[in-house]
């Protein structure tokens, strides 16, 4: 990994979608070696795959929280067999240290679909919750 890899690497970060030719303009290098590089990238197991960001408000998923999962003991697999079952409102589920046990990044369309989850949510973990104002 040189600058060059670095530097294309923020390029793809900011823009997946840009062009070879694009990219090998910014990185001051040719297509056909811009297009080598990124290939020669993801061979190495530095690029692991490309994503979008999509507006979750459009989507309908207009609450954005977080939620620190406290479980007693060690006997975490309900709670993570229940999330598994909550993907359509889970974005990450993080395992961490600290006082709580994990942190769910969650989308949700409305109070009454929180208050749902948060009251299956509780058969398995006690929680704290954070709703975000604003980003």
């Amino acid at each position: 990994m040189d600058q060059t890899d670095k530097k294309i690497i923020e390029e793809l970060s900011s823009n997946s979608r840009i062009t070879m030719k694009e990219l090998g303009e910014r990185v001051h290098l040719t297509a056909p070696a811009a297009a080598a590089r990124v290939q020669k990238i993801e061979e190495n197991g530095v690029i692991e795959g490309y994503s979008i960001k999509a507006n979750q408000a459009k989507l309908g998923c207009f609450m954005f929280t977080f939620i620190n999962i406290y479980i007693e003991g060690t006997h975490h697999l309900p709670y993570l067999s229940f999330i598994q079952k909550q993907e359509k409102y889970i974005i990450n589920n993080y395992k961490i240290s600290g006082d709580s046990c994990y942190l769910l990044e969650c989308r949700f369309p409305s109070n009454e679909a929180l208050n749902q989850f948060l009251l299956e949510l509780n058969k398995y973990a006690n929680y704290k919750l954070s709703i975000v104002i604003n980003k």
